[in-house]
């Protein structure tokens, strides 16, 4: 995917559940449906920063969304959290250590590096099999941190009891598997022109905002754009789903792609 001469773009590469959509073996409307806007790979985004692409989250889904979007190269891996369909697609580096020839910068909590070595125990060992991936963990906080010229802000929301990191770079904030979000960190949000934030389905969740909870944080953030995403096959079709929504708010669907001005 090339930059076409912007300074930062996004581009989400999936906007499912862990189970993504269709659901195997889900015989319901929206497993079935025709509409590609209705097939939704496990939740990642690319940010395409001063020609430089970053990827938030790999999940079981890295190979094809890298694949899908051409992205012929990779400066980092920014994780927000440990879970399974975040991370299971880590090993897909190994093509970009092979054509940059270079390791793969991670940037991650403690408890997502302690998640990787355990999942992909083969990269850390003294003794490595010819092949495994090659990458650099760097150990991030709820500090500010920099890769290369860009800024990145995380901000902690809650997903039931388990930490996760949300982030935010300039006016744009992505956040998934949040259910609840303090005030202290809905502070570094505000100001965001650009928010994604996670809306599982109608119905309340004990992890996860449902319709209504996400769109009255979007209503106290307060942003010009909302996107919602990790959205599951409850929620409904894509096409439903848009036509409820307050005019500044979009249902994300994998391919879809932002520009942001700055």
């Amino acid at each position: 995917m090339s930059n076409s001469g912007k300074n930062f773009s996004v581009t989400f590469l999936g906007t499912g559940t862990s189970q993504g959509v269709p659901v195997i073996a889900c015989g319901c409307e929206v497993c079935q449906s025709n509409d590609p806007k209705d097939k939704r790979l496990r939740v990642s985004v690319l940010i395409e920063y001063h020609g430089k692409n970053y990827v938030i989250d790999t999940g079981p889904d890295f190979r094809q969304q890298m694949l899908r979007e051409n992205v012929q190269s990779l400066e980092a891996l920014i994780y927000t959290h440990e879970h399974k369909d975040h991370l299971a697609g880590m090993d897909d580096v190994r093509a970009y250590n092979f054509k940059q020839k270079k390791d793969m910068e991670i940037y991650c909590s403690e408890a997502v590096e302690k998640a990787l070595r355990r999942e992909f125990y083969y990269v850390f060992e003294a003794n490595k099999y010819p092949g495994v991936p090659a990458v650099n963990l760097n150990r991030i906080d709820n500090s500010p941190f920099r890769i290369n010229d860009m800024e990145v802000t995380p901000v902690e929301v809650m997903h039931y009891k388990l930490p996760v990191q949300a982030f935010r770079i300039e006016d744009f904030t992505y956040i998934t598997d949040a259910k609840t979000v303090s005030e202290e960190e809905r502070a570094k949000i505000r100001g965001t022109k650009v928010l994604v934030v996670n809306a599982l389905r109608r119905e309340e969740h004990i992890s996860h905002f449902n319709l209504e909870q996400a769109l009255e944080f979007i209503r106290d953030i307060n942003p010009e754009k909302a996107y919602l995403t990790h959205i599951s096959h409850l929620f409904g079709k894509h096409e439903d789903i848009e036509k409820e929504l307050p005019e500044n708010v979009f249902a994300a669907y994998d391919g879809l792609h932002i520009e942001m001005n700055h």
